[in-house]
């Protein structure tokens, strides 16, 4: 990290930011080398991270291919406009970087219990119905095993 100073040395922050932020964008390479970058929806819980899928696409290609992965969310929380030069002008933010691998989860129940974890955090108030076999099946379920994971802040 070019400006340690920034660094999140709080876990339970990072843990925090994970368990609640609503997009995050993984980055996969495609056969030409070229990064490749996706919003998603995701969950983190035993220490992995968790995103749902259609079975077919580029990122799944990537995956399936081994490409390595890399995970990005952001919280924007200011922007400090300049009050002179341009370059004071300051935006405030958390922001974590994952590198990883992937994987596509076969096992259908750990696939419906990660369902039903994605359903608690974007619909708490439930009211849904639980996932269909056939959902459960046409539905890609991707595990990134997380081996590098930085947090990044400018409060003030």
């Amino acid at each position: 990290m070019r400006r340690p100073e920034r660094k999140i040395k709080d876990k339970e922050t990072i843990t925090s930011m994970l368990k609640h932020s609503p997009i995050g964008r993984i980055a996969t390479v495609n056969p030409k080398g070229f990064p490749v970058i996706k919003p998603v929806n995701f969950v983190y819980m035993d220490g992995k991270l968790y995103i749902h899928s259609s079975q077919k696409g580029e990122k799944i290609e990537d995956i399936r291919r081994g490409s390595s992965v890399c995970f990005e969310l952001d919280e924007p929380i200011a922007y400090g406009g300049a009050t002179g030069p341009a370059c004071t002008a300051n935006y405030y933010y958390r922001s974590i970087i994952i590198k990883g691998e992937a994987i596509l989860v076969n096992d259908r129940d750990k696939k419906l219990k990660i369902f039903e974890r994605l359903m608690e955090k974007y619909q708490p108030e439930g009211g849904y119905e639980g996932i269909s076999e056939e959902v459960n099946d046409m539905t890609a379920v991707i595990e990134i095993s997380i081996h590098e994971m930085t947090g990044k802040e400018k409060l003030g």
